[in-house]
């Protein structure tokens, strides 16, 4: 997951909105968005080479998210999978603050990433590239990509921009504008293009919100809609010219 766009009790219906992409290479075997055999109170895609996870959600209100933290001159080798961190979290019993707390103490042990976890009542953020301390998530719009939260890179300010539009208003398809947003194939100017160690070509390729190239892109969006009552969940997972969607509702 390359990009999460959400909005945390800043609309009158949904405590949480949620809008994403997952970036990967296009050979790298994934499942669609389903509840797990292994896990049947958990909703999410699935890495079938790691199997972990990127986004899920359960069916007592849990949540998580997770994006890399891009670093070209980081050292992977004997790491473990950043995938299983999200994993974690939703088969788990710890709220989100405590388990944060937990995984501050192994930062090491994972490549970077940046990891959003909450339920009904909070939610948090945390990079073990970042302070090191979980943070609290305040009520309003916010965006992270592959740096930290919030982070002035274009796709998160148009991104974020273009969320606190669509909450905005008083919109019946609140769905599909997200997934439009999401769409945004429109590559960022040079000059307010990022530098993370990356080529120039590489920082062009990867500055849209939606990716694409001959290797490598943008697999899936998803949306998420959250509060007290429900949570609505949609997956659109994208093979060449086809498009396909999960849609799920989730009584609580």
């Amino acid at each position: 997951m390359c990009l999460i766009l959400f909005a945390y009790k800043a609309h009158p219906k949904y405590k949480l909105i949620i809008a994403a992409n997952r970036d990967e290479a296009y050979n790298r075997a994934t499942a669609p968005a389903a509840f797990w055999e292994d896990a049947p109170e958990l909703l999410a895609g699935r890495d079938l080479e790691k199997m972990g996870t990127w986004m899920g959600v359960t069916t007592s209100g849990k949540i998580a998210a997770l994006t890399n933290y891009r670093d070209p001159s980081e050292q992977t080798a004997g790491k473990r999978t950043r995938g299983e961190l999200v994993a974690e979290y939703l088969r788990g019993m710890d709220n989100p603050e405590n388990y944060l707390q937990k995984m501050a103490q192994r930062r090491l042990e994972y490549p970077g990433y940046n990891l959003l976890a909450g339920d009904l009542k909070e939610l948090y953020y945390y990079s073990n590239r970042g302070n090191h301390h979980p943070v609290e998530i305040q009520p309003g719009i916010h965006g992270v990509s592959n740096h930290l939260l919030n982070t002035e890179w274009p796709k998160v300010e148009k991104g974020k921009a273009g969320l606190k539009k669509i909450v905005s208003e008083d919109t019946s398809d609140l769905a599909d504008s997200l997934f439009s947003l999401l769409e945004n194939a429109d590559p960022a100017p040079d000059h307010i293009l990022p530098s993370t160690g990356v080529s120039l070509e590489w920082e062009r390729l990867l500055s849209p919100m939606f990716i694409k190239s001959e290797g490598y892109g943008t697999r899936s969006s998803t949306v998420i809609l959250m509060n007290d009552e429900e949570i609505y969940f949609n997956e659109r997972v994208f093979s060449e010219d086809q498009r396909t969607n999960q849609e799920f509702l989730i009584t609580l």
